[in-house]
């Protein structure tokens, strides 16, 4: 019978999550910078993460996310990339660093205020060490975190 109980528990605290995660409208602020800044966008689809919001979307054929504050403050914006499309210097700094052995499965620019732009790959040596290393755009290594 306890174990019944719990196991009901459970599943009403589990099921109850998807409706917490949407438990307040987009704050209008963020609304008004990202339909200013993103003027051209398509397929917008706001996901509010209480501490900031993302906001999914496509301009010009490309997938993005924007992050804002809740105050409508933008953070960056990211958009997804390929390692044939990096700029040479990138795929050099990036040859030349001490991660050159390992696989690329992800790459994406991060566009940051200020006009700040970088370079963001994923590095796999294998199924669990995994790096994101970020580059700006004269391929000199910036920073790098782990990842899953």
């Amino acid at each position: 019978m306890k174990k019944c109980f719990a196991l009901l528990a459970m599943t009403v605290f589990f099921g109850s999550m998807n409706v917490f995660a949407q438990i307040r409208d987009i704050p209008k602020a963020v609304e008004e910078t990202f339909a200013n800044q993103y003027k051209g966008a398509s397929d917008i689809e706001f996901k509010d993460l209480l501490t900031k919001v993302d906001v999914h979307f496509n301009q010009d054929g490309e997938s993005m996310i924007a992050s804002y504050t809740n105050k409508g403050i933008w953070k960056e914006t990211i958009k997804e990339w390929s390692f044939v499309k990096l700029p040479e210097e990138v795929k050099s700094g990036f040859e030349k660093s001490k991660y050159a052995d390992r696989e690329v499965e992800d790459v994406s620019i991060l566009y940051l205020p200020g006009g700040g732009e970088q370079y963001r790959l994923k590095a796999k040596k294998n199924d669990v060490e995994k790096k994101y290393l970020f580059f700006n755009p004269k391929g000199r290594l910036l920073r790098e975190s782990v990842t899953l």
